[in-house]
């Protein structure tokens, strides 16, 4: 459900309202009540679709079929969204140069599909002395993927690991 409320029927408590009948037409500013009579008359509910106008804007509608279409609306608007997902990759400082191939060939095809690839190279011991090689191997990854990716986040080195998020490059993509 959407968080606006609206106030419907005899929640209007202002004196008077600029009255949109059923079909869309103005009927200019007339008393609440009079509003309410003629919703009433017609079978539909008065809803207040303006209320910071002055005077408040109310329309003669059926008012459940308008939150129906409403949620409607919102449902299909949720499922156009894009949802990235983010894939994680994990390399060691000593990994081979054939099994770096082989998480480059991983990641592309994620990258490819419109997911963005986080790499991490994990530390262990001796190994975290030396950050230097941690950021070689990440920026060598970045160099590699460079024709469909772009480095959304720099290499940092948090506690054990250093870790880089790659994006797709979505100019790239264009110029395809």
């Amino acid at each position: 459900m959407s968080e606006r409320q609206f106030r419907v029927n005899e929640q209007i408590r202002v004196p008077e309202v600029r009255l949109i009948d059923e079909k869309g037409q103005n009927r200019g500013v007339v008393p609440t009540k009079e509003a309410l009579a003629y919703a009433d008359s017609v079978g539909l509910d008065l809803v207040e679709v303006a209320p910071e106008a002055r005077p408040p804007v109310c329309r003669v509608m059926n008012y459940s079929k308008f939150l129906y279409e409403q949620s409607k609306r919102e449902r299909e608007a949720r499922k156009a969204q894009k949802q990235i997902e983010v894939k994680e990759l994990r390399l060691r400082p000593k990994t081979d140069d054939h099994h770096i191939g082989f998480k480059l060939k991983q990641a592309r095809k994620f990258i490819e599909k419109g997911h963005k690839v986080r790499i991490r190279v994990l530390f262990r011991g001796r190994e975290r002395s030396h950050p230097e090689i941690g950021q070689e191997l990440l920026m060598k990854v970045a160099e590699e993927l460079s024709d469909i990716a772009v480095v959304e986040q720099k290499p940092v080195f948090e506690g054990r690991d250093m870790s880089m998020v790659l994006a797709p490059d979505t100019d790239k993509k264009k110029k395809k």
